[in-house]
């Protein structure tokens, strides 16, 4: 389905990215699967994905970082020669009660999960216009639409990508590219398994479909969304949550 492409993943080698590069690999394309500072765990991820079959290649980089975001852009090109999906996966926490929260908690988290979808979608824009195709995906969360008690900077991070999305896919609708967000609820990953069991409990009761979701349940829609058979949905948000909030 996508021999020849090439995707950028961010977050790419951990939860949710890691599922989204292997669905990619699986289907021929290549992976070069952002990470910040594991280096060693991710070396082990492209590792697996290649003993699978897949092409992947791990590149470090800091997406809240303007000039960091260019240099993994143009490592990729150099090596690969073109971009054709973007995946901006990275995202942190930094939980506390607005009351309690900092001025550091605030801004790490937004520099991360909203200035990051946009550093790297700036790098990439122009080369996807130049070819006139191209793809990119947004993962936000069910928190940037419900809130959530503690994660006024993370709601707030992921409702920005909502607007920020369908702006995007407003300036290059007619460029050959789509923008578009996938939502997840809670997924059984690193992230929410994190939160304390009692919290846990109490989520997991409330969803219809009586469990977390699999990052491989993100992974599928991501992959539909970036087939060349996609081509007349952008701006659209998908939630993936197993009912928890409906729209």
């Amino acid at each position: 389905m996508f021999e020849g492409r090439v995707a950028i993943v961010t977050g790419g080698t951990r939860g949710i990215g890691r599922a989204i590069t292997e669905a990619l690999t699986q289907e021929g394309a290549h992976v070069a699967a952002c990470y910040n500072t594991r280096q060693d765990s991710a070396e082990v991820c492209a590792a697996e994905v290649r003993a699978m079959g897949g092409s992947c290649s791990t590149h470090q980089g800091r997406v809240e970082h303007f000039d960091e975001c260019g240099r993994v852009v143009n490592e990729v090109l150099e090596n690969y020669g073109r971009i054709d999906f973007l995946v901006n996966n990275a995202g942190i926490t930094a939980d506390k009660t607005l009351r309690k929260m900092s001025s550091d908690d605030w801004q790490s988290v937004l520099a991360v999960n909203l200035s990051g979808a946009f550093n790297m979608t700036k790098a990439v824009l122009d080369h996807m216009i130049a070819r006139g195709s191209g793809r990119v995906v947004n993962i936000s969360s069910i928190i940037g639409v419900t809130g959530n008690i503690g994660q006024a900077n993370y709601a707030a991070s992921k409702a920005g990508l909502f607007g920020f999305t369908k702006a995007l896919a407003l300036e290059t609708a007619g460029k050959g590219i789509t923008a578009n967000v996938v939502a997840p609820g809670f997924i059984a990953t690193e992230m929410v398994a994190a939160m304390p069991e009692a919290a846990l409990q109490k989520v997991t009761a409330r969803i219809p479909v009586g469990r977390l979701g699999k990052p491989q349940e993100i992974a599928r829609v991501v992959r539909f969304l970036l087939e060349d058979e996609s081509a007349y949905i952008t701006g659209a948000v998908f939630h993936v949550n197993g009912g928890l909030d409906m729209h």
